[in-house]
């Protein structure tokens, strides 16, 4: 492991956290460039969802941009078929190109969608947040995600949020959903590395520093497009070979 993981790992976390997400897919990325194998790659990338997203979450919600009434339906359709997602072990080849396809909702997000005005919000629909939810919660079990990359673009293409509240319910939504996949697969056996430690450690100090930045301070564009072009790159990497 080379001091060059740790820092990409520190500001892969920073990143996302940033702009609210738990940065699973951003770990997936990094991982499988560094070489890990899928059984490692899943487990890892959820328990460091877990310290990122709750972070990020906290910190959004206390700038006040949190929804209940919307995120309750995504929650409670994913959360169950998150867990049986996380059951399922994908053939390593098979995982590497649908990581690397679903790399790119976070690209789209971050390079297509402009900020939201908050007049033009509209409400949202009670079964499509059923079913996006119960989809993304299998694809995040399955893959180790937690959702938020696909689901920050469908809540700003239906102009259901702005910005930042996209980022406080994604966040919410990375955390219970890392939970059921991870104990998805805790119930079939996951593989523990003694390095994961570290990763935690780097990831919430990167975390932490991101979400404050993003909930309060920072503007935001330029470390969208830093990481949008970072994952477009792994993206193809992990589809093409």
């Amino acid at each position: 492991m080379t001091i060059t993981f740790f820092i990409l790992l520190f500001i892969v976390a920073l990143l996302y956290a940033s702009v609210g997400h738990g940065g699973a897919s951003g770990y997936l990325a990094l991982m499988a460039i560094y070489g890990f194998a899928p059984e490692v790659m899943k487990p890892t990338a959820l328990i460091l969802n877990l310290f990122v997203s709750l972070t990020s979450f906290l910190l959004f919600y206390k700038g006040g941009h949190f929804k209940w009434k919307l995120f309750l339906p995504f929650a409670l359709a994913s959360i169950p078929l998150s867990f049986l997602g996380g059951t399922i072990a994908l053939d390593a080849h098979i995982y590497k190109k649908v990581l690397g396809v679903l790399l790119l909702f976070p690209v789209m997000r971050f390079f297509i969608f402009p900020n939201t005005d908050d007049k033009d919000l509209k409400e949202s629909n009670l079964v499509i947040s059923i079913l996006v939810g119960a989809v993304i919660g299998f694809l995040s079990g399955l893959i180790g995600i937690g959702g938020g990359i696909l689901l920050s673009p469908i809540l700003l293409l239906l102009n259901w949020t702005n910005q930042k509240q996209t980022a406080a319910i994604s966040a919410l939504f990375i955390f219970v959903n890392s939970v059921a996949g991870l104990a998805g697969q805790i119930s079939h056996g996951i593989k523990i590395e003694p390095e994961m430690f570290s990763f935690v450690t780097i990831a919430f100090g990167g975390g932490l520093i991101g979400a404050w930045f993003g909930s309060l301070k920072f503007n935001q564009k330029i470390l969208k497009y830093t990481l949008a072009i970072v994952l477009l790159m792994a993206s193809v990497k992990l589809i093409i070979t």
